[in-house]
């Protein structure tokens, strides 16, 4: 008799356990499988440490990003090297400027255009693809084709144009880095919404009598928002390295502001004279932020990946 009630007790645990792992939510699912992913977790930490010295580091800089050391112009490779009792904890730059400062203020700047420029790619591509795939037909066939035809142009060439023509802003930066990023989420949200649009659950809200402009937005969309948030993760790495480039270029970011790209090529242009810092700092807390967030992106795919469930 004891041992039949213990093979109850047992089974009762088991159904119990397997219950509450049923009854989990997607969203609890997902997050356990993104903290068990390590080099998800590490990037993570990364990109909130870059971000608490965006925030922090200005507290502790004893120079602003445009004063001028003039007691260390003479000789920046001697007397600009990083120094703690100056106050200059990142060297000085070719300019007699804190490194440290300037640095603070790049990453902010860098972070800023991977973000926003991540964000209008995802609100004008993903109402556009979702449009485009859910209504179908002709309308469907005629914004692919606009699609297809402003694919066809390179984008670098397009973001240029349009800072040379309207002027070199921040505005019209992220505007420049929007016009060409939206169009390979439009696509893909595009793809997601032609799989989505017949399956059961859309008849059935079609059956109940809910308008096409509901269903789209209450049923299509959250269903996407998986898709969506994954790439918006691999785009701000994109954002960041289009924006380098282009400062790299001179075109970017305009003075007294500075991003990381423009650091960067300062740094390379000034690596003869032995001036190693001004190239090591920025160049440190841009692969950081490149690769970190691919890692994260990796780890939401992962977690948000419904074959993994």
């Amino acid at each position: 008799m004891f041992g039949k009630n213990v093979k109850h007790q047992d089974l009762a645990n088991e159904v119990n356990a397997e219950l509450n792992v049923k009854g989990r939510s997607l969203l609890r699912d997902a997050r356990d499988r993104f903290v068990r992913n390590k080099a998800a977790m590490a990037s993570l930490f990364i990109m909130i440490f870059i971000a608490l010295f965006t925030i922090v580091g200005p507290y502790f800089a004893v120079w602003s990003n445009e004063e001028i050391d003039w007691n260390r112009m003479g000789d920046i490779a001697r007397q600009g090297v990083p120094n703690l009792e100056n106050g200059h904890f990142f060297g000085l730059d070719e300019l007699g400027r804190d490194m440290y400062a300037r640095v603070i203020q790049a990453t902010t700047i860098s972070l800023l255009v991977g973000l926003i420029g991540a964000f209008m790619a995802l609100v004008v591509g993903t109402l556009y693809g979702t449009i485009s795939g859910f209504v179908g037909g002709r309308v469907d066939s005629i914004m692919m084709r606009i699609v297809d035809i402003l694919m066809a142009i390179p984008g670098t060439l397009v973001i240029i144009l349009l800072l040379v023509v309207a002027g070199r802003s921040f505005v019209m930066l992220f505007i420049a880095l929007g016009a060409v990023s939206w169009l390979t989420m439009a696509r893909i949200v595009r793809g997601q919404t032609l799989a989505l649009k017949n399956r059961e659950f859309i008849e059935a809200a079609r059956a109940a009598g809910v308008s096409e402009t509901v269903i789209m937005f209450r049923h299509i969309l959250p269903n996407l928002m998986g898709v969506v948030i994954v790439y918006a993760s691999l785009l701000v790495p994109d954002m960041i390295l289009a924006e380098s480039f282009i400062s790299f270029l001179g075109l970017g970011i305009s003075e007294p502001y500075t991003s990381l790209g423009r650091l960067i090529a300062e740094g390379a242009g000034t690596m003869a004279y032995g001036t190693l810092w001004q190239l090591a700092f920025p160049l440190t807390f841009y692969v950081a932020i490149i690769i970190s967030m691919f890692f994260i992106g990796d780890g939401l795919r992962d977690a948000l990946d419904p074959k993994d469930r």
